[in-house]
C-alpha cells in the first residue's frame, strides 16, 4: 500500500495494479494501521483509492486458497485483518473519502460502503462477489450494505453476486455520485478541499454519533447525540463558527 500525506490529506492507495489491487492480509493490516494512526491533529481527511485501472478486486484468491486449519483459526485471521479495517474506518475521527477509480469487487465494495463519502468513475463496475467463492460478505458487508442500500436490495446483491455499473451504485447510494473518469480527480479534490477546511474534530463527532447510533434505541441515540453536541458546543470550532457568522466572514477552523 502506498501512503502519502500532504497539506492535511492522508492518501492511501492500493498499489498492486497487476493484480487489480487484490487485498492480502498484509494490505489489510497496512490499511488498518494507517487509519488507526489518523487523528484530527495529524490529518483533516483521508482518501482511499487504487493504482491503475481498478479500485480493488477484493480478497486475493491465491491467499484464500491457503485454507485455515480450523474455524477458530479462520475467525482469528479475519478478525485481526479485515475486521480491523472495519473498526478502524468506522471509528476513525477523520472523514474518509473513497475515490473509486475502477472496479470495486467483494471486499473492495465493502470498503467503499465503509467510507464516509464516495465518488466513482462512471466506467467502474461493482459486485458483492463473495457468493461466487462460497463466502458471505465480510469487511463489514453484512452490516453496512443493508444500512446503505436497504435490506432487500442488499440481499439480492449478496445472494446473486451480480455485477452493476457506477450509475446503479449511485442510485443505490453506495456512492454519492458517478462522474466521468476524466472528472473524478477534480470532483474528489473539490470535496477534499471542503473537508480539509472544515472543523475536523466536529466532523469526527458527527461521524461518531451516526455510527454509534445505528443500533441504539431512539432514547439512547438522542441521549448520545446530546452528549456529543454538548462537547461540540464548548469547542473552539463552534466559537470560531459563531464569531465568523457574526462578523459576516468565512470561518477559519484550526
Amino acid at each position: 500500500m502506498k501512503i502519502d500525506s500532504d497539506d492535511g490529506v492522508l492518501r492511501l492507495t492500493f498499489d498492486r495494479p497487476d493484480a487489480l489491487n487484490a487485498l492480502t492480509t498484509e494490505t489489510a493490516d497496512e490499511l488498518a494501521d494507517a487509519i488507526e494512526g489518523a487523528t484530527p491533529e495529524t490529518a483533516d481527511v483521508i482518501v482511499i483509492t487504487g493504482a491503475g485501472d481498478a479500485f480493488s478486486a477484493g480478497g486475493d484468491l491465491e491467499s484464500l486458497a491457503e485454507t485455515p486449519g480450523s474455524s477458530a483459526d479462520a475467525y482469528e485471521e479475519v478478525t485481526e485483518t479485515f475486521g480491523r479495517v472495519v473498526e478502524a474506518m468506522l471509528e476513525c475521527p477523520v472523514p474518509i473519502v473513497a475515490k473509486v477509480n475502477g472496479d470495486a469487487i467483494g471486499a473492495g465494495l465493502s470498503i467503499v460502503a465503509l467510507a464516509d463519502i464516495a465518488y466513482a468513475a462512471a466506467d467502474a463496475t461493482f459486485s458483492c462477489a463473495f457468493v461466487r467463492v462460497g463466502l458471505i460478505p465480510d469487511t463489514g458487508g453484512t452490516v453496512m450494505l443493508p444500512h446503505i442500500v436497504g435490506l432487500r436490495a442488499a440481499k439480492k446483491l449478496a445472494f446473486t453476486g451480480e455485477f452493476f455499473d457506477a450509475e446503479r451504485a449511485a442510485d443505490l447510494e453506495l456512492v454519492n455520485e458517478a462522474v466521468p473518469a476524466a472528472e473524478l480527480d477534480d470532483r474528489v479534490a473539490e470535496t477534499v478541499d471542503g473537508l480539509a477546511n472544515g472543523p475536523t474534530a466536529t466532523i469526527g463527532m458527527m461521524k461518531q454519533a451516526m455510527h454509534e447510533n445505528l443500533g441504539r434505541s431512539w432514547d439512547d441515540a438522542l441521549d448520545y447525540e446530546n452528549l456529543l453536541q454538548a462537547q461540540a458546543r464548548t469547542s473552539g470550532a463552534h466559537e470560531e463558527g459563531v464569531t465568523a457568522f457574526l462578523e459576516d466572514r468565512e470561518p477559519k477552523f484550526e
